[in-house]
């Protein structure tokens, strides 16, 4: 049987409307500036704190637009995939997120937004992909 993610931290009443006031700045940045990477990569990280899974993946799809080859960018896209249960999709994006150079892979097998894919019969060969980084970088 498949593991539950680990649960999100629950948000206080205080910091649940902090977090909708900084959304709705953020919101408004973007609009103005619908290319302002840092505005948006702080804007897709509070829809998914706020549990807004599918808002943050527009914006996390928007990104991987105006930077496909970053691989912060597409580590976050694969997370935002695998929360909203997309996780053909999310497999593709963790592999470009190594492919062009994530390696946190401790932290990869931990976060609690890629346990969906952890689970799917794909993610082995994402485990190939790491040890074979893992064999090149001990010779």
């Amino acid at each position: 049987m498949p593991k539950k993610p680990a649960p999100r931290k629950r948000l206080n009443r205080q910091e649940r409307r902090d977090l909708d006031i900084e959304i709705g700045f953020l919101e408004g940045v973007v609009k103005r500036d619908p290319a302002y990477v840092d505005a948006l990569q702080i804007l897709g990280d509070d829809y998914t704190k706020r549990g807004k899974f599918s808002h943050g993946l527009r914006i996390d799809e928007k990104l991987a637009k105006l930077r496909p080859r970053d691989a912060l960018i597409q580590y976050n896209l694969a997370c935002s995939y695998s929360l909203t249960d997309r996780l053909d999709e999310a497999l593709t994006a963790l592999g470009y997120a190594i492919d062009f150079g994530y390696r946190d892979f401790k932290w990869l097998a931990e976060d609690p937004d890629l346990a969906k894919i952890r689970e799917h019969s794909g993610y082995s060969k994402i485990q190939r992909k790491i040890r074979n980084l893992k064999v090149k970088s001990a010779r």
